[in-house]
């Protein structure tokens, strides 16, 4: 549980960092909150002899919201989304799921972009984001450039992120909807089991828009658009809701392990599904 030796490095800006990485390449990566690489470091699973802790870097901290656009630091810890008042106001469902995640504790310290960066399919927030339509802000040598949520998770730990970028900020606008996230775990702290996140917007009776997203019941989170267009156009009755749990199951693809086999975890999935789809329709 002691990791190998490495070089410390706590850059003031993002140049700085950016220039770490280019010097050191594939013996270099960022430290956000340092709740997913410090263990693998822990556990001799990582080999990095170049940490570069962003923690100094303010630019990635904060959260805006101008003209009903969110954007949020990648730096910004899971404590912070919680305790934004304003961004409880504008999207509520940011920290409805950050309250689910881990507990106090890592909260304090996990950061919004060190959750979403990594490809990790058991974290919370990159399905949240599918859901929301977000926008990812990456910076390298070559500039910035920006990827949508929904096409950034390639294989689970594997992402369109480059090995020499930085994820800086993450954007959306403020969702008019109901909303809900469900998660199932074994305990405080764990990975879901299954979870859901769902927004619904309703108007004279009617669906006007929905999206669901999944997290940990693939090798990635899971944005399913038929799930969507189920509840489109609908009164979101018994009928529509049982249309788009069923879409939604089809679209995920959970394995065995020890929160349960894969037929438990497609039964669990169903129920979380359904709750959320459900909860957001009652807040629309």
């Amino acid at each position: 549980m002691i990791p190998a030796r490495f070089e410390y490095h706590r850059p003031a800006d993002v140049a700085s960092a950016l220039a770490l990485l280019s010097e050191h390449g594939d013996e270099a990566r960022v430290l956000a909150g340092g709740h997913s690489l410090i263990p693998m470091m822990k556990l001799r699973m990582a080999a990095v002899s170049h940490l570069i802790d962003l923690q100094d870097i303010k630019d990635l901290s904060g959260i805006r919201i101008e003209g009903g656009r969110v954007t949020i630091g990648a730096m910004t810890t899971q404590h912070e989304l919680i305790e934004n008042a304003a961004l409880a106001e504008a999207a509520p469902i940011l920290r409805e799921a950050a309250l689910q995640i881990a507990d106090p504790q890592v909260r304090y310290m996990g950061t919004v972009g060190g959750n979403v960066a990594n490809g990790d399919p058991g974290n919370d927030m990159p399905g949240l984001m599918q859901c929301l339509g977000a926008v990812l802000h990456l910076t390298g040598p070559e500039g910035s450039r920006e990827v949508a949520a929904r096409d950034y998770y390639e294989a689970a730990y594997m992402t369109a992120r480059e090995d020499d970028e930085i994820l800086t900020a993450i954007s959306f606008d403020a969702p008019m909807s109901g909303y809900a996230y469900e998660k199932q775990k074994r305990k405080i702290g764990d990975y879901a089991t299954a979870a859901c996140a769902a927004l619904v917007t309703m108007e004279g009776g009617r669906c006007t828009a929905a999206s669901i997203a999944m997290t940990n019941l693939s090798d990635t989170p899971i944005w399913s658009e038929e799930a969507g267009a189920a509840l489109i156009g609908t009164s979101c009755d018994k009928a529509a809701v049982d249309a788009a749990v069923a879409a939604a199951s089809a679209a995920i693809n959970p394995t065995e392990d020890n929160r349960g086999p894969v037929d438990f975890k497609r039964h669990v999935a169903a129920v979380i599904i359904r709750r959320a789809i459900e909860r957001a329709v009652s807040r629309a």
